[in-house]
């Protein structure tokens, strides 16, 4: 029982992850995109995506050519249903995710991804 709260702290421990499930929010995206707007290096943000997926925070699906990542829509964990839940509560004033949100507005994933 500890083990999965710990992922689930270690997964909302880090302000990148924050913005991701921020973005996650508003809709489902590619790593190209989440790379776009967080200015981060493709790997780096495979890794944010690696251990929000573990902690079942977010899940994935492909689309065609695309990996789509999601906010988790069927747990019926309490737990991560009550952590989605805080991160939908937080932030919604943050400079930083009205910025990014802003950015997504205007992300193209054909131009981003070179397809």
């Amino acid at each position: 029982m500890l083990k999965k709260q710990t992922k689930i702290f270690k997964a909302l421990s880090d302000s990148n992850r924050i913005r991701i499930l921020k973005m996650l929010q508003i809709k489902p995206l590619c790593v190209c995109e989440i790379t776009s707007i967080l200015g981060l290096a493709t790997s780096t943000v495979s890794q944010h995506l690696s251990i929000l997926k573990s902690a079942k925070l977010i899940t994935d699906e492909k689309d065609k050519k695309w990996i789509n990542y999601k906010i988790n829509p069927e747990t019926s964990d309490a737990e991560i249903t009550d952590a989605l839940f805080y991160v939908r509560l937080i932030l919604k004033d943050d400079s930083t995710v009205i910025n990014d949100r802003k950015k997504l507005k205007n992300t193209d994933r054909r131009k981003i991804c070179g397809i």
